[in-house]
C-alpha cells in the first residue's frame, strides 16, 4: 500500500519549559532547568527520599465547567494543550467555533498517560479503606480511567473518527505520534490529534525512590538530573501536556494550512524481556524500524533527542544501542535534562521541541554533562554541552522507551 505524506500544521504544549516555542526556546537557552525541591513532600517523611520535580507552575486556563466537570488535572492540562493546537492550525476561529473537519468522523485522536487523575483514584481508595462512599461521585471513573485525556477531549471537540489510548507510560506520548502518522499514511484518516499527558503527584516519584531511581539531590535541585554523566543518580519527575495536530499533506495543502515538518519514519516494539530493565538489542531495533519506514539512512540523521532520563541502565542501554544503529557520534541531548521526566507527556512535549529545534537550527544541551563527567559506559556519540550548539539538517530523530519494555523512535523532515 502506498503511503501518504504526514505533516504536522499544529501544536499546543503546558510544559515547565513555557508555552509556547518562544518561551521554550528562551528557557532552553537560559541554560537551566525547571526542577525544584518540593517543600509539601517533606509530609512524607524518611518514607521518601525524593524531594525533586519539574511542575508546572501556571494556573490552567478556564474552560466550560459544564464540559469539563469529567476531567480532573491530567485532562484538563491535556485540554489546554490541544485548544492551542487547534488554534496554531487554523481549526478554532476567533469566535471560538471548531471547524467542520473535527467532527467529520475523518479526524481522530490518540492520546495517553501513565494513569488517571490521582484524586479520582483516591476516591475509591478511601471508599475501600474506610468502607465509606462519601467521596464517590458521577465523575469518579471518567476521571480515574487510563483514557480519561483521550475520552474527555473526544466528548469536548465532538470528534467522531477514530480513538486510539496509547497508556503505554513514558511512550505514551509517542506512541500516539507514531499510531496517528499510520492513522493517516493508509488513508484511515486525514486528519489526527495526538498527544500525551501526566499531572505530577508525589506517588509518581515515590514509585521510582522505591526502585532506587529517583535523583535525591535534594540541596541542589539545579544539578540534577544530569542524564549521561557519571555522577547522575536518577531520575526527576515532571509535569505537562503536549498535543500536535497531524494532517495529510494534501488535505492540509489544500486548506492553506502552514505545515511545520513532516513524518516520515515510525518505530515501535517491545522487549519481551523484563519489565523494567531494558534491552539494548531491541531498542536499537525500534530505530532501525523508523528509519526503514523513512527510507533513509542513519547517516542523513543529523540529530537525535535521546530518552535520556539520567538512570544508570537506562543511560547505558540506549545510548550504545544508538551508536549500534548509527556506526558514528552523532549529535544528542535529553530535554529530560531541563523538564524532568513528563512520563505520558514527554514524547510529544520533546517531540515539538525537537521539530523546532531543526527549524530553528540551534539545538539545546544535556544540563549538568560536561566532557570530564560523561559516563565511559555509555554510548561514543556526539553529546551536546555547554551552550548548545547550531546544526544544519533537514532530519531528526525522538526517541523514548518505556516500563514493559516498549520502545519507540519518531523520524521528522523538514518541510
Amino acid at each position: 500500500m502506498n503511503k501518504r505524506r504526514v505533516v504536522i500544521t499544529g501544536a499546543g504544549v503546558c510544559s515547565s519549559l513555557g508555552d509556547n516555542w518562544e518561551e521554550i526556546l528562551k528557557t532552553l537557552k537560559g541554560l537551566e532547568n525547571c526542577v525544584v525541591y518540593m517543600k509539601e513532600w517533606d509530609r512524607f517523611g524518611d518514607g521518601m527520599n525524593t524531594r525533586l520535580a519539574a511542575p508546572y507552575t501556571k494556573e490552567l486556563r478556564k474552560f466550560d465547567r459544564k464540559k469539563t466537570r469529567s476531567m480532573g488535572r491530567v485532562s484538563r492540562l491535556a485540554l489546554q494543550a490541544t485548544d492551542d493546537a487547534l488554534k496554531m492550525a487554523g481549526l478554532i476561529d476567533a469566535e471560538g467555533n471548531v471547524a467542520d473537519v473535527v467532527s467529520s468522523g475523518r479526524c481522530g485522536i490518540s492520546y495517553g498517560s501513565c494513569m488517571g487523575s490521582m484524586d479520582a483514584n483516591m476516591e475509591f481508595c478511601w471508599m475501600m479503606e474506610n468502607s465509606d462512599c462519601s467521596r464517590m461521585n458521577a465523575t469518579t471513573y471518567v476521571r480515574a480511567m487510563p483514557q480519561t485525556a483521550a475520552s474527555n477531549l473526544s466528548v469536548y471537540y465532538k470528534i467522531r473518527g477514530r480513538i486510539i489510548t496509547t497508556n503505554t507510560a513514558c511512550t505514551s506520548g509517542s506512541q500516539s505520534i507514531g499510531y496517528s502518522y499510520e492513522q493517516i499514511a493508509y488513508g484511515f484518516q486525514d486528519m489526527m490529534l495526538a498527544g500525551g499527558a501526566e499531572e505530577l503527584t508525589a506517588a509518581d516519584s515515590d514509585i521510582f525512590d522505591t526502585l532506587f531511581a529517583a535523583s535525591t539531590k535534594n540541596d541542589t535541585p539545579k544539578k540534577s538530573p544530569s542524564p549521561f554523566s557519571k555522577e547522575r543518580d536518577g531520575l526527576v519527575i515532571g509535569e505537562g501536556a503536549g498535543t500536535l495536530v497531524l494532517e495529510e499533506y494534501e488535505h492540509a495543502k489544500a486548506r492553506g494550512a502552514k505545515m511545520y515538518a513532516e513524518i516520515i519514519g515510525f518505530g515501535t516494539n517491545q522487549d519481551g524481556n523484563h519489565i523494567t530493565t531494558p534491552n539494548q538489542e531491541t531498542m536499537a531495533k525500534a530505530l532501525s524500524l523508523a528509519i526503514e519506514d523513512a527510507g533513509i539512512s542513519p547517516d542523513d540523521i543529523g540529530y537525535v533527542n535521546a530518552h535520556g532520563t539520567s538512570t544508570g541502565h537506562g543511560d547505558v542501554a540506549e545510548t550504545n544501542a544508538t551508536e549500534s544503529v548509527f556506526h558514528r557520534a552523532v549529535p544528542i541531548s535529553s530535554t529530560k535534562s531541563y523538564t524532568g521526566h513528563t512520563l505520558g507527556a514527554c514524547g510529544t512535549i520533546e517531540a515539538w521541541v525537537t521539530i523546532n529545534m531543526m527549524n530553528s537550527g540551534w539545538f539545546h544541551p544535556t544540563l549538568n554533562l560536561t566532557k570530564e563527567n560523561l559516563d565511559p559506559e555509555c554510548g561514543k556519540l556526539d553529546y551536546i554541552m555547554g551552550d548548545g550548539r547550531e546544526i544544519k539538517t533537514d532530519i531528526v530523530m525522538s526517541n523514548n522507551f518505556a516500563f514493559g519494555g516498549v520502545n519507540t523512535s519518531l523520524i521528522f523532515k523538514k518541510i
